[in-house]
Parts: structure tokens; sequence; C-alpha cells
């Protein structure tokens, strides 16, 4: 599969399972204690071994100090760190320069001017995240269910790395990815059948639906 497609929020053999065997390219381990997708290091360390040679694990936190992402760094030795809450372009750089490991800062988007924040990361995130904005009242950065609209990031520099997230399910997917051509989608409550509880039947059936949604664009006409 030409497109990185990262699973989030995993807790569970079962879904690691269906994640892994699907194609993933990473996988994400949540740690933020208001998220039902939360996991302990511990756990987070035992089902990352599964993904040893086959896939990217990655440590999301938000607005985490150096204390707790101590802990999860040296307890499930991570591919890649995910900022997911208000960190700012020197967190990041401070973070990176820590750890030596790549960082993906995500970002919430509603409107165009969104995407200007941006800017101050370039050069220094190695990747980013596009979510949508949480929903009125949500304690939940990320994992909300909700998108916005794709056609924002249409006029992007092609240069911008990054992953399309927020919302995404196999009924949607061939719809984001005619609308945009991002290098990665990452999925969480697409594939759940309730908050926190990852369905591998959800994940197998999203994964077909992104290969039939790349077989449709790559097909000639």
């Amino acid at each position: 599969m030409t497109l990185d497609v990262k699973i989030c929020g995993l807790k569970t053999e079962d879904a690691m399972a269906a994640a892994l065997d699907g194609g993933a390219s990473h996988i994400g381990f949540i740690f933020f204690e208001k998220s039902p997708r939360h996991v302990e290091a511990d756990t987070a360390a035992s089902l990352r071994k599964a993904a040893l040679g086959r896939a990217k694990a990655v440590a999301v936190t938000v607005n985490a100090d150096d204390a707790g992402l101590d802990a999860i760094v040296k307890t499930v030795r991570p591919d890649m760190l995910q900022l997911h809450g208000g960190e700012s372009p020197e967190r990041v750089a401070e973070v990176k320069a820590r750890y030596g490991l790549p960082v993906m800062k995500a970002f919430a988007i509603r409107e165009a001017t969104d995407l200007e924040r941006i800017g101050s990361y370039r050069g220094i995130a190695d990747r980013f995240l596009f979510d949508a904005k949480p929903p009125k009242g949500s304690e939940l950065p990320g994992g909300n269910g909700v998108s916005f609209d794709w056609q924002l990031l249409a006029g992007l520099d092609d240069t911008v790395d990054y992953m399309l997230s927020g919302g995404l399910n196999a009924a949607n997917i061939g719809a984001a990815l005619k609308a945009v051509s991002p290098r990665g989608i990452d999925i969480s409550s697409g594939v759940e059948s309730a908050p926190g509880e990852k369905d591998p039947e959800l994940i197998r059936a999203f994964f077909a639906a992104v290969r039939l949604a790349l077989e449709t664009d790559t097909a000639p006409a």
C-alpha cells in the first residue's frame, strides 16, 4: 500500500492483529487519561512487540511534561511521538532533541485560517496530523468522530507531509481520498463499536475500503 495508514487508540491484541494484518504502517497508543482509548505504558509496551518490523509505533500525548514522556519512551520505546495538544514550536523542538525521535504535530482544523498555524512548525515537526476541531464541550482533542471540510487542504504546498484524520471510516474514506492527497491517514473512532472499543471487523472493512479507493483512483479511465 502506497498510503500510510495509522490505526490509533489500540488497546487489545485482537485489534492489534487486525491492524497489522490489514497493512497498517503505524499503530498508535494514546496516553491521555481523559480518553476512553487511554492505555497504560506497560500494556502498550506488550502490544508494541507484535509491531516490531511491521509497523511504526506512535505514542500519542497531550501537553505531556518531560516526566510523563520519559516514562512512556523508556517503557514503550516508540518509533515516533505525536503531540496532540497546544505544544509550541519550541516545545516540539525540545521533545525532538530530548528523545531523538521524529515528532508528528497535530492541529485541529475548522476553517482555512487554522492552517496558517503550521508555518512556525515547518522544519521542526517531522509530520503534521490534521484533525477536526472537537465539538463544544468535548474534553478530547481527537477521536471525536467528526470531520472537517477536506477541501481546505487542497491548496497546501505539496511539500507538506501530513496525515488526514477526523471522522474517517469505511463509508467516507473513498470521498476523502478523492478530495485530497494526504501521504497518510489516521483512524480511531471510525473502527470502534463503542468509544475506545476497537472492532477487528471494522478495521478489516476499513482497509478493504482504502484499497478499493486506491485501486479506483489508479485505474485507467
